[in-house]
């Protein structure tokens, strides 16, 4: 008998479209609607952004949503974010059709965040969120060349 966990959460998605554009919809009760396409070198007509921009930037929103989950549990707080991600793709595979593997070939991450964390704690948080994040872990489960680096910015000062 198959052991039922009771902490997975399916995320349902659902999708239609033509040619290279897509109209998807996330499942629950909000319904999110979203939209892709691909560059017109790629057959697109750049109507939307790229499923491969959507990749990255889940790579981002999924750092940061863990990132919280992470500080929550080390007691520290988080300000501001910002990211610069890169991913460099061969298009060979994709557009030519060579063999080979079509994935990036390498992804950066440069992430800042504001926060008071202590050196050592934050470390901790960098650590645990590419641990934790299931975004991360695609990327890197998948043999990218993986390049991580976080910048920890000070809180700016409350105001009493």
């Amino acid at each position: 008998m198959a052991v039922i966990k009771t902490s997975v959460v399916p995320f349902v998605l659902t999708a239609t479209g033509t040619g290279t554009a897509q109209h998807l919809t996330a499942a629950g009760d909000a319904g999110h609607r979203f939209s892709t396409d691909a560059y017109p070198a790629f057959g697109g007509q750049d109507a939307a952004p790229s499923p491969l921009f959507y990749a990255l930037g889940s790579l981002t929103s999924c750092n940061q949503v863990t990132a919280t989950l992470v500080a929550r549990d080390l007691g520290v707080r988080l300000g501001t974010w910002s990211f610069e991600v890169q991913g460099d793709l061969d298009t060979s595979v994709l557009v030519g059709g060579a063999e080979g593997n079509a994935n990036f070939d390498r992804v950066s991450v440069h992430a800042t965040v504001e926060t008071d964390a202590t050196d050592e704690q934050f470390a901790t948080l960098v650590a645990e969120t590419e641990r934790r994040c299931p975004v991360a872990q695609l990327f890197k489960r998948s043999g990218v060349e993986w390049d991580s680096e976080w910048t920890k910015a000070p809180l700016p000062a409350t105001s009493g």
